[in-house]
């Protein structure tokens, strides 16, 4: 029994298929390889806590800035704590703020862990309490955190439109 079909049509096919299949599975290898580098994981300070990221990654960081903890020196540095419910995440900044920046404000930062601090490279603050994406309302509703002074309550929490 041979392994070559006795068609020549069917023979062709197998031969079409042997020679794209390597050849398609190195296109792919290839693409997820030259992405590795640019993936960005999201964290709340609780998930950072959980996951032991290791020093040098590339992160974004989600929560609220923590009141009081805001602190400018002279340099242009600004250190911050980002909080969620559960955990808290010191945020060092270098460069202008965006003008919504504020205690008790939500900010996504995105920057590198260092030592258990992210060095961040830019700071994103929200501009609007009412609009949540609907994986960060389902990790905020699992530790509680609800702002009651942002007018949201649990009935209104984002639907992903297309589901």
């Amino acid at each position: 029994m041979s392994f070559w079909p006795k068609s020549h049509k069917a023979r062709r096919r197998l031969t079409v298929f042997l020679i794209a299949a390597p050849v398609l599975a190195a296109a792919v290898g290839l693409s997820l390889y030259a992405l590795r580098g640019t993936v960005v994981y999201f964290y709340t300070p609780a998930q950072l806590d959980a996951a032991h990221v290791a020093d040098g990654r590339t992160i974004r960081l989600g929560g609220l800035v923590k009141p009081g903890t805001i602190v400018k020196s002279p340099d242009g540095t600004v250190r911050f704590v980002v909080q969620d419910k559960l955990a808290t995440t010191t945020v060092s900044y270098r460069g202008e703020l965006p003008d919504l920046f504020r205690e008790g404000q939500g900010v996504v930062c995105e920057g590198v862990w260092k030592g258990g601090a992210l060095a961040a490279t830019q700071v994103l603050a929200k501009h609007d309490e009412k609009y949540i994406p609907k994986n960060v309302a389902d990790e905020l509703k699992k530790q509680g955190e609800w702002r009651p002074e942002s007018g949201m309550t649990k009935s209104q929490a984002p639907q992903r439109p297309f589901s």
